[in-house]
């Protein structure tokens, strides 16, 4: 059936809030022609227009920091640009650390925005009041002020991107409903409203609160929920100076922004209400709820208690309305892996303070193809199906909503409905004390608590967390004996048919060819050399492989992948069939051996081998590679036959002292190593050489997707390097602190971890290539800097003597 349109625009964005003004805005800035936004009802109508309006730049993490960096970029101009008054009040922000825990937490982020470029200063409780005098300093252990931060009225923000984007020539019309989107051939052909179909090269979903629901019209899902949120503004009682600062006081759980003669005080407390699993109504309007008093009054007391001036007056208003929360509480953002023309910028719940940073990524993204920073954090693609189910996104959400103002401690870990998909050996390990993570919807076990001792995360900032000895046994098994991994949620995909071998080889950087019965670790780059994915191939015959790769990564990396399959060659998930065991360390082989009559010898079955073995009574294939640096294994079993291969490899293994390991050792022993964390280490911006992974790249093949660009990389050289560090004995290193050679900031920290082996803190990070060489800086972490020894990229088995033992 051919689509038939009354119209044709080039790109068509679903909603008129902040954020799908803001992307039509900067897409006509930067010259799209033909741009059309249409709104079902009026701007700001979805909840723009009962948002609080602060803007705050200070963030966990390196990229949403950047992204509300940009947003105040695009607040300093707007105004003059367009002739439209936003009444931006750029006032600062003050947030208070009312515990030790959270004052741990503020100058990380602190020390952290020393790498970011945020203009940040530590103030004491008696400088605190003396920025904000209504508080009392009762409590307070230190705070935090950012002077670039302020406030913003995000009517008429909205309505000064729209007059923006009408400048440069988009058109924006108001009372248009999108009620059926159509696709042919993974692409959105057009859209049927309430008065006509209007046909796009490009649907961009900006719907806001209904953004879960557009995308079910294109068969796109989408972790997009939607909660009540709910602010208070005071009767107009205060005389307030022009330039009183906002205020975040976390640990009472509330945000103040002040108004005309009153203060707009609202909070993220626990137990709010999810809405219509994240689909509203078409028709709900410009609505609201009632209060809910019980809720309201989980921050309004302790802000009392905290502003006196509070129990002086009364309320004039409750706003309690619907606003997104996605899946894990960060934006949604990218090109849909459903469809080929379908972006999304949906799931903001500081939807005001990010949408200058967003529309300016997402206009990137769209026209140029390169977003102009990482998007990773909040790309589309790291949510599956999965996460879009009703109940599962509506509990998650709700967590992650209550969560906002709570202490973000070093690998925390969500605990709303969890337990949804276990491996074969999930009882195995729980018996055996697994305390597990949550990754993908999977359990995974973390770390194994020793007999007699709390199975309980009990995290830190500055000091070692309740996990961290059991952690060092279980690398020292690794290191000096054997230790079993469950591995099972990692992301498994087959690759078949006529041709398979050689489509790989144009995606893959590194070389595929020869013999099969192989393993082969590669990057898949981009045209720009750019690091896209971080995987294993396994080489089983020309026209069946075997791609594998992190647990998180699988949604992203497959999409990566189909784009690029010719027609013909078919890709699979097939995660769910097999479990995955890693046996790992110096006796690995004594063990498996013991229980197979396959040659496992090192001339039989040398690194990098694949090949169907026998273990018991089972048959498992078996990749001789790891991700900890020693001798191992890892066992791809069909699901039914995993607990007997778990069980016969525990028996075997007993002589030999082999115990079971998690992936916090996983993760130091990898850090030991020198292996590298895609998303932490190396990202698309990134390339395989500063990321000292130019072995990977074989320029000497047939064409492949970034050839290129890495000939003329490597040909000039590059401008920065990815190096390591070290610090003598402990130090509370998380990523994201900042290096310092010579009384300056010359980079950050991206993974960290402690190096049991070698009895040192470890950090990964990049540097100038001018200073590259150097060996001695400094880490700043917690107010405290500590002296670090740049060394070899690989500090432990340099010569890979004890991998290919």
């Amino acid at each position: 059936m051919t689509f038939r349109a009354d119209r044709h625009v080039h790109i068509l964005i679903i909603g008129g809030g902040a954020i799908g003004t803001s992307v039509a805005y900067h897409l006509a800035r930067d010259g799209a022609k033909d741009v059309l936004l249409v709104e079902k009802a009026m701007l700001t109508h979805g909840c723009t227009w009962h948002a609080a309006g602060l803007v705050g730049q200070l963030r966990g993490k390196r990229n949403l920091t950047r992204l509300m960096q940009n947003s105040v970029a695009v607040f300093d101009r707007l105004e003059e640009e367009t002739g439209q008054h936003i009444a931006w009040k750029k006032v600062g922000s003050l947030r208070l650390a009312g515990s030790p825990e959270r004052w741990s937490e503020i100058r990380r982020s602190m020390t952290q925005a020393k790498s970011f470029g945020v203009e940040c200063y530590s103030l004491s409780a008696d400088e605190a009041a003396g920025r904000f005098p209504y508080i009392v300093k009762d409590g307070i252990e230190g705070a935090a002020f950012i002077p670039g931060d302020g406030y913003i009225d995000p009517y008429s923000l909205t309505m000064a991107y729209a007059k923006g984007a009408r400048m440069n020539g988009a058109r924006i019309e108001e009372g248009v409903t999108v009620e059926e989107i159509v696709i042919e051939n993974r692409r959105v052909v057009g859209v049927a409203t309430n008065g006509e179909t209007i046909s796009c090269d490009i649907l961009v979903n900006c719907a806001g609160l209904w953004a879960k629901r557009v995308g079910e019209m294109a068969g796109v899902a989408l972790a997009a929920g939607v909660v009540e949120h709910q602010y208070f503004l005071t009767e107009k009682k205060l005389t307030l100076p022009p330039d009183l600062t906002t205020l975040r006081d976390p640990d009472n759980n509330f945000y103040l922004k002040p108004d005309t003669g009153s203060f707009a005080i609202g909070g993220w407390e626990d137990g709010s209400k999810g809405c219509w699993r994240g689909k509203p109504p078409v028709d709900f309007g410009r609505e609201l709820f009632e209060p809910n008093w019980e809720r309201l009054e989980l921050f309004a007391l302790p802000a009392a208690s905290r502003i006196p001036a509070l129990n002086e007056i009364g309320i004039q208003t409750v706003i309690n309305g619907p606003i997104p929360v996605s899946f894990d509480g960060e934006p949604i953002m990218g090109l849909a892996p459903e469809l080929d023309n379908f972006y999304v910028a949906c799931g903001f719940t500081a939807g005001i303070a990010a949408s200058g940073g967003a529309g300016l990524a997402l206009s990137n993204l769209i026209l140029h193809g390169d977003a102009g920073m990482d998007l990773w954090p909040f790309d589309v693609r790291r949510f599956g199906k999965v996460h879009a189910q009703g109940r599962y996104l509506e509990e998650r959400a709700i967590e992650a909503y209550g969560a906002y103002y709570k202490v973000h401690w070093p690998g925390e870990e969500a605990q709303a409905v969890r337990g949804l998909r276990r491996s074969p050996l999930h009882d195995a390990m729980a018996k055996s004390g697994a305390v597990f993570g949550s990754k993908f919807g999977w359990e995974r076990p973390n770390w194994f608590a020793p007999a007699g001792t709390e199975a309980k995360d009990i995290p830190s900032f500055e000091g070692k967390p309740s996990w961290f000895d059991a952690v060092g046994n279980e690398v020292k098994a690794i290191r000096e004996r054997a230790a079993l991994i469950d591995q099972s949620s990692f992301s498994k995909f087959e690759i078949s048919g006529s041709g398979a071998l050689a489509a790989m080889q144009r995606i893959a950087a590194n070389d595929l060819s020869g013999p099969p019965g192989k393993a082969v670790y590669t990057q898949l780059c981009n045209e720009r050399g750019g690091i896209e994915a971080d995987v294993t191939i396994v080489h089983l015959a020309d026209n069946l492989l075997y791609l594998i790769t992190g647990s998180g990564f699988g949604v992203r990396d497959s999409n990566w992948i189909s784009r690029h399959l010719p027609e013909g060659i078919r890709l699979r998930d097939v995660t769910n069939r097999f479990a995955t065991l890693n046996i790992c360390g110096p006796r690995a082989r004594d063990i498996l051996q013991s229980v197979s009559d396959d040659d496992l010898s090192n001339a039989a079955f040398p690194f990098l081998a694949a090949r169907h073995i026998e273990i018991g009574a089972a048959t498992a294939l078996a990749v001789r590679i790891g991700y900890v640096g020693e001798l191992g294994y890892e066992l791809y079993i069909e699901q039914d036959y995993a607990a007997h291969v778990y069980d016969t490899l525990k028996a075997a293994g007993a002589p030999f002292g082999i115990a079971d390991a998690g992936y916090r050792a996983i993760d130091a022993a990898r850090m030991e190593k020198g292996y590298l964390y895609w998303s932490g280490d190396i990202t698309p911006d990134y390339n395989p050489y500063e990321a000292g992974l130019g072995f990977c790249v074989a320029l000497d093949k047939e064409d492949f997707i970034g050839r290129d660009a890495l000939t003329d990389i490597k040909a000039k050289g590059v401008t920065r390097k990815l190096v390591s560090y070290t610090v003598n004995g402990f130090a509370p290193f998380h990523g994201g602190e900042a290096v310092i050679y010579n009384g300056k900031v010359v980079g950050s920290t991206a993974s960290t971890g402690y190096g049991y082996t070698l009895g040192k803190t470890i950090a990964f990070g990049y540097l100038p290539t001018e200073i590259a060489a150097h060996e001695d800086f400094e880490i700043e972490a917690f107010g405290k800097t500590y002296r670090a020894r740049r060394g070899a990229r690989t500090l432990y088995d340099a010569k890979m003597e004890r991998l290919k033992a």
